[in-house]
């Protein structure tokens, strides 16, 4: 498993795949995520945190917020979502929910507009989540896909569709390491990774949906989740070497996440506050959701859920770092985007109508320093400063208006030609090995951006 560790070794077999990373995918800034599943219809969770925030992996799993993860809590005897279903299921399995999944106000366009609006460059949904419900008609899964049952409906090809046409790159995520429908193992007590299943039979029940998956969809993007059997490592013809041969022959500019095994990535992944350490480091992606749920939980309410302006600080924090932000929104059972959910990307599209170009094909910027809050070597008392740039602009990213020092390298930009994205000059002056800048404070919920020409 590569999932979290930081060095990991890949495998000799594994080593034809490293390439550089696309330039679509390293510019790309903003990614949105969805989950969605028949878990959308209990929608129900304990909104007690972020992953990463706590230590004991069974109150983790007993009181999980994920609501994708609702068929395993219900699967732990005493837990709150146990006495929820019972409360208001009574003695029904869980099986049933995919028919009370209607997705009857479903709209994929409309979606997309929201996301490119909202500055994403790339569409993520799942395919399958670990209830191993899919989301299109894979092969050996009759009876419990999206197509024969509750929506009725080719959910992968619609999103696909709609997010092309909008200009977005399409992937797809899959949950290669666990499945409850094809190999029952609840309840999950610890660690995910010790629950994998390691059959033959399931090795080649995922290679046969992924392998599907790349020859209808052609996702830009293979995102696997926790893990794989062992097997699938192995040299066979079932293996993820021979999946990600297929792969990259179909896409050849396509990128494959961190989760599928001690074989191949062209990305790490951070998870909420699991994983940090590898923000920086080589091509990386941020993922969460807007509140501490994937999917939809209606236990969430505004105070768990994150702003537009505070969606917008987390994105700049990756990008200035070298990472994509990966947002989740979770859409309810008849597909609507939930209200606090839908403000806060509207809140991110008011941002980016007029500051994108700081966020997109950008890199980090060196001779720069970041300032305020969660920035190493700075703390929360001086003004939240972050910088981006390409080879033409340096872009101080700034949560604080007023009279204030940029720690900058003034000898790496043209101090005379600062001005807000706006149009509006800047007052800068030189101040040693920084710069002074009056401020204006921004027109819209989020940094302000201050445009510098390069040196």
């Amino acid at each position: 498993m590569v999932l979290f560790m930081v060095n990991p070794q890949r495998p000799k077999m594994y080593e034809k795949f490293v390439h550089d990373t696309p330039e679509w995918f390293k510019g790309a800034g903003l990614g949105i995520f969805a989950h969605w599943g028949s878990y959308s219809v209990p929608a129900w969770a304990q909104p007690i945190g972020a992953l990463g925030t706590f230590d004991d992996p069974l109150y983790w799993n007993t009181h999980n917020p994920y609501a994708e993860w609702y068929w395993n809590t219900m699967s732990i005897e005493g837990s709150p979502a146990a006495e929820h279903q019972r409360e208001v299921y009574g003695d029904m399995p869980y099986e049933d929910f995919i028919d009370m999944w209607k997705a009857e106000a479903f709209d994929p366009d409309d979606m997309a507009d929201l996301f490119a609006r909202a500055g994403a460059r790339y569409f993520v949904p799942t395919t399958k989540h670990h209830e191993g419900i899919t989301l299109w008609k894979a092969p050996d899964n009759e009876g419990w896909n999206t197509v024969d049952r509750g929506p009725h409906r080719d959910l992968v090809g619609a999103f696909a569709d709609a997010m092309r046409a909008k200009g977005l790159k399409f992937g797809v995520y899959y949950s290669s390491g666990l499945d409850w429908h094809k190999e029952p193992n609840m309840p999950i007590l610890g660690d995910a990774a010790d629950y994998v299943p390691q059959s033959e039979s399931y090795a080649r029940y995922m290679y046969s949906h992924v392998m599907d998956l790349i020859d209808k969809y052609r996702p830009s993007i293979l995102w696997g989740d926790i893990d794989v059997p062992k097997i699938s490592e192995e040299d066979n013809d079932f293996s993820v070497a021979r999946l990600f041969e297929h792969y990259y022959d179909v896409v050849p500019d396509g990128v494959v996440n961190d989760r599928w095994g001690l074989t191949h990535w062209d990305f790490r992944t951070v998870e909420y506050e699991q994983g940090k350490e590898l923000m920086g480091k080589g091509m990386w992606e941020m993922t969460r959701g807007i509140g501490y749920s994937f999917g939809y939980n209606q236990m969430e309410d505004a105070d768990s859920y994150m702003t537009g302006a505070e969606a917008v600080k987390l994105l700049v924090d990756a990008v200035s770092l070298g990472g994509n932000l990966l947002l989740d929104i979770g859409p309810d059972a008849a597909g609507r985007i939930p209200e606090l959910q839908r403000k806060c990307l509207e809140g991110m599209a008011d941002w980016m109508a007029t500051n994108s170009p700081s966020v997109h094909d950008v890199d980090p910027v060196a001779g720069a320093r970041p300032s305020g809050e969660g920035a190493d070597g700075s703390d929360d008392s001086q003004p939240w400063i972050r910088w981006t740039g390409d080879d033409r602009s340096v872009y101080a990213l700034i949560d604080a208006s007023g009279r204030m020092t940029l720690p900058i390298d003034p000898s790496v930009v043209d101090a005379g030609s600062a001005a807000t994205l706006g149009g509006a000059p800047v007052a800068v002056d030189v101040d040693g090995d920084a710069l002074v800048a009056e401020v204006p404070a921004s027109d819209v919920a989020g940094p302000q951006v201050v445009r510098f020409a390069r040196h």
